[in-house]
């Protein structure tokens, strides 16, 4: 039995919207341009202490050992339950991967990267795209051997001619989604006319935009941390945080999607779809309701406002997808908002998507109706990914 099936087993199929490839140093470089390859963002930092010696050569790509790649699998549906980070099945090697999805019982499964999205998006001018395509590339490798994988690319979006170019390369590279940052683009908003051929070239290939944490930075300023206190924090790894972070990491995300929406991007772009994932949802109903008031007293002194056909809770609900934490309760967001609105992750094979992270959210669900549960597990992942082969 799967953990899918063990954990859920009123629920017929989940698929699983947030989950990741654990980089190794040479993730970026091996697939780089020649030219480049000395400056890309460095990739050395990346701790593999806790691999050690059970990683090595397997099956002509780096994995684990036979012997580590038998013991992870005899964990069967408790494999949420074992080893987290590099040291899980699958955590950088596609053909493992494969096994661990087998093992969880998950339909499909989105994968991103863990360590490279800040390092890039903020890469000087000059190696920023070069950078994108050399992550691109090594993601198409690791999930070219499940067709149960759907790898995201990064694409920045400064400028609109590189990005299209980069975005035209990822779907030939087979990638079913694009994760893009959440700061203003260029300098401009993400609405601006001259990101409209990058919204266009998404919503023709039915491609969806992702904001991930990791889009902008993770932690909250430093004067705020400066509360008098000495403390210990495991503060700055890969998507790790603190309790104040918590209190702002979806901030940078909450004003792009703002903008985007009041910016008449959806309005303009009906077919085109987007997520935000691994930020929470807490957050979703109030933004909801704030860009509804928005469109509601500024429609006369901004008349494009006035020229919305849909309000943006409709906007959202039809096209906008956001993944709560498993701590949060999404059967109060539901609701509260839209069972449309949100989906199920298992944060695969990171520490924060927690050891039962299916249990958890079917217990949230336990109100719920049988089509809002099936909702969350499976048809908003079907809808946001509908075209994605």
């Amino acid at each position: 039995m799967s953990y899918a099936a063990s954990a859920a087993p009123s629920v017929e199929e989940i698929y699983d919207s947030d989950s990741h490839l654990m980089e190794l140093p040479d993730f970026l470089v091996r697939n780089a341009e020649r030219g480049v390859r000395g400056r890309l963002p460095s990739l050395a930092d990346i701790r593999l202490a806790d691999v050690g010696e059970k990683m090595r050569s397997f099956q002509g790509a780096g994995g684990h050992a036979p012997e580590t790649v038998a013991e992870l699998a005899a964990l069967g549906d408790r494999i949420t339950r074992g080893p987290k980070w590099h040291d899980a099945l699958g955590a950088f090697n596609g053909q493992e991967r494969g096994l661990a999805l087998d093992l969880l019982g998950f339909r499909r499964q989105v994968v991103f990267s863990s360590f490279c999205a800040t390092k890039i998006f903020t890469a000087p001018d000059d190696v920023r795209y070069a950078a994108a395509a050399a992550h691109n590339r090594s993601m198409a490798e690791f999930c070219a051997g499940d067709p149960r994988l759907i790898g995201v690319a990064l694409v920045p979006l400064d400028d609109p001619r590189l990005a299209l170019a980069a975005i035209d390369e990822a779907l030939q590279l087979g990638l079913g989604a694009v994760w893009i940052p959440s700061h203003a683009p260029g300098g401009r908003s993400p609405g601006h006319p001259a990101h409209d051929a990058i919204w266009r070239r998404l919503e023709e290939t039915h491609t969806p935009f992702l904001l991930h944490v990791g889009s902008s930075s993770l932690a909250i300023a430093d004067e705020w941390m400066n509360d008098g206190r000495s403390r210990q924090s495991a503060r700055g790894g890969a998507e790790v945080i603190g309790s104040k972070d918590l209190t702002a990491i979806f901030h940078s995300a909450q004003r792009f999607i703002s903008v985007l929406v009041l910016d008449g991007v959806l309005e303009r772009f009906r077919r085109l779809k987007g997520g935000v994932i691994e930020l929470g949802a807490g957050w979703v109903p109030d933004t909801i309701r704030r860009l509804d008031h928005a469109v509601d007293i500024w429609a006369r002194s901004e008349p494009h406002l006035g020229e919305f056909t849909r309000k943006p809770s409709e906007q959202a609900r039809e096209q906008l997808r956001f993944t709560p934490y498993p701590f949060e309760d999404v059967g109060a967001f539901i609701r509260e908002s839209a069972p449309q609105l949100y989906l199920f992750s298992s944060d695969y094979p990171h520490a924060e998507g927690g050891r039962d992270p299916v249990g958890r959210f079917s217990r949230s669900l336990a109100q719920a109706c049988a089509a809002d549960r099936n909702r969350f597990f499976a048809d908003n992942f079907n809808d946001l990914y509908a075209d994605t082969p």
